[in-house]
């Protein structure tokens, strides 16, 4: 299962309603960076067929298979630091973060 946050659907809400289409978020991994695995997170218009899907928060999320199995637990967050702010990622199937964040392996 993957859950989000209510300050992070407030977020994905405010979003879609600002495209004025989208069914949802898609979630996934994709491989880059020093560690080998990226978050990647899209809008999603229309589902593909093999996607896996929750609903949390009022917000449809999407997962294909082949990131499902890096993702499964993952909290999606929304957060302010100081002057940034953004999407954070509590993954309890990380084995460490690259030392600037963008990338993760298990």
């Amino acid at each position: 299962m993957i859950t989000i946050t209510k300050q992070a659907a407030e977020k994905v809400s405010m979003q879609l309603h600002r495209r004025k289409k989208g069914l949802g978020i898609r979630i996934g991994v994709r491989t880059t960076g020093c560690s080998g695995l990226a978050y990647m997170l899209e809008y999603v218009d229309v589902v593909n067929q093999e996607d896996v899907s929750f609903v949390d928060q009022g917000i449809h999320i999407f997962v294909d298979p082949k990131s499902l199995v890096y993702l499964e637990g993952l909290e999606m967050d929304w957060v302010k630091n100081g002057l940034n702010e953004g999407f954070d990622f509590k993954n309890p199937n990380e084995k460490d973060r690259c030392g600037c964040g963008e990338s993760f392996r298990v």
